[in-house]
């Protein structure tokens, strides 16, 4: 199934500059509201205590906030509605000592007097725990990046494995702007959420790289901007469908999945049109803006060709007897 016709060739590299531009000011503007807004470290990544509650009736958020205010411990609680009406999450810093009280137990004594309830979950991270996490998690990151770094030179060349990792900080960096800008929160399922888009980003710009790296073998021609163009037009179609696809099923997930699952859904449904913006309107440009010269390329496949050849031929004399 093509959307666009297979021998319509599509001039994205006469616009590269406008969303080179439109990247770099998205780009700025995340790092803005990371420096203002800051973001909304949740339970696994801050430490406290998560009680979920759920009311027979709609909760009654005011009585319950006077009720759990009368023990100094929940005074900073945070209290707010878990998807329905009915269910409330109260959240509130975890000290060491009140790790090993039960919390369930707790809150259901003060609450006693707002209403039929049931605490339906108890989640207890120490402050320790959740510092932790957050470090290994920022590392988890790092390190997929540098590992992806190394995989894209390793089989391209180093300009196509920089402008990649380039492209996948652009993804990451506009996600975490649009994170902090409606204040998700950021636990472990949000942390998995941006590490699929580095995987599903980068699998989109390498489809791309390859059919750019065939582009380079048919050509007799050294126009690298035609080259890009006819490549990234070739696998529009597939690119759109892959995306629209996946877009369509995250989009099910954050409407009907659920508050459990909406940091993770968001990031995700974010992420697929930063990453496919990215793969056909950012990785492919910056090839030329990182000194990538087809002449160059063929050269220097050519000298790794007679290198190869003169080594079987060395190889084929030893067997021979002749050296």
């Amino acid at each position: 199934m093509e959307i666009f016709k297979g021998d319509k060739v599509f001039d994205f590299m006469g616009k590269s500059k406008i969303f080179i531009s439109i990247s770099i000011a998205f780009i700025l503007a995340s790092y803005v509201l990371l420096a203002t807004k800051g973001l909304n470290y949740g339970l696994d990544f801050k430490g406290g205590t998560l009680v979920q509650v759920q009311y027979e009736h709609k909760a009654p958020i005011k009585k319950i906030r006077e009720s759990i205010s009368k023990d100094s411990l929940f005074k900073n609680a945070s209290i707010t509605k878990f998807g329905s009406p009915n269910e409330i999450i109260i959240k509130f810093t975890t000290s060491s000592s009140s790790v090993k009280e039960d919390m369930g137990d707790k809150i259901g004594k003060l609450l006693k007097g707002t209403g039929k309830f049931k605490i339906r979950r108890v989640d207890i991270v120490g402050p320790k725990v959740g510092s932790e996490l957050r470090e290994k998690g920022f590392m988890a990151m790092v390190l997929s990046i540098i590992s992806i770094l190394i995989y894209v030179a390793i089989r391209f060349e180093w300009r196509f494995a920089v402008a990649s990792v380039a492209a996948l900080v652009h993804d990451v960096s506009i996600s975490i702007g649009a994170i902090a800008l409606f204040q998700i929160d950021v636990n472990l399922d949000t942390l998995a959420a941006i590490l699929t888009i580095m995987g599903y980003s980068l699998n989109d710009t390498i489809i791309v790289f390859d059919r750019i790296r065939e582009g380079i073998h048919e050509t007799k021609k050294y126009d690298l901007f035609h080259v890009i163009n006819d490549s990234i037009s070739k696998t529009l179609s597939r690119t759109t469908l892959t995306s629209l696809t996946t877009f369509f099923v995250v989009l099910t997930l954050y409407l009907f999945g659920g508050e459990i699952i909406v940091g993770f859904s968001f990031t995700l449904l974010i992420g697929i049109i930063v990453g496919t913006y990215s793969s056909i309107f950012v990785a492919s440009p910056l090839l030329k803006w990182f000194g990538f010269n087809i002449e160059d390329f063929k050269r220097r496949l050519a000298e790794k060709e007679k290198a190869k050849a003169e080594k079987e031929k060395m190889r084929e004399m030893y067997e021979r007897g002749m050296v």
